[in-house]
């Protein structure tokens, strides 16, 4: 048997995205974990100007984006949903490149098989 049959279904895929002309990378594109395990998954972008960063989630089958929280400069905040599974870090703030990332632990099957948007802007 192939392990990877055990998992394969549970994928965490990311794509890139474009905001207001703003190129905003997310790493990994796709990753695979088994359920337990831990993720990151990393937004980034070139807009000094852009202290606001939002993370959303894509359940299969389902048309809504559910809100899972934002990072406003070094500020964050989670929806109540999401506080247990889901953590958002990074610091926006300053004159610089943005990077923040989401942390997903203690992936459950199949609630957390999802595609994962972060859209970045000026403010709310």
């Amino acid at each position: 048997s192939h392990p990877e049959h055990l998992y394969a279904d549970y994928s965490f895929s990311l794509f890139l995205g474009v905001c207001l002309g703003v190129k905003v990378s997310q790493t990994p594109v796709e990753v695979f974990r088994r359920p337990g395990e831990k993720v990151q998954l990393v937004c980034s972008h070139e807009k000094t100007d852009y202290p606001l960063m939002q993370w959303y989630q894509k359940s299969p089958g389902d048309q809504a984006l559910k809100r899972i929280g934002h990072l406003y400069y070094n500020n964050k905040e989670h929806e109540e949903v999401f506080k247990t599974h889901f953590n958002i870090s990074g610091d926006l703030s300053g004159e610089k490149a943005k990077s923040a990332s989401l942390f997903i632990v203690d992936l459950k099957a199949p609630e957390h098989s999802a595609v994962y948007y972060c859209a970045a802007s000026f403010a709310h």
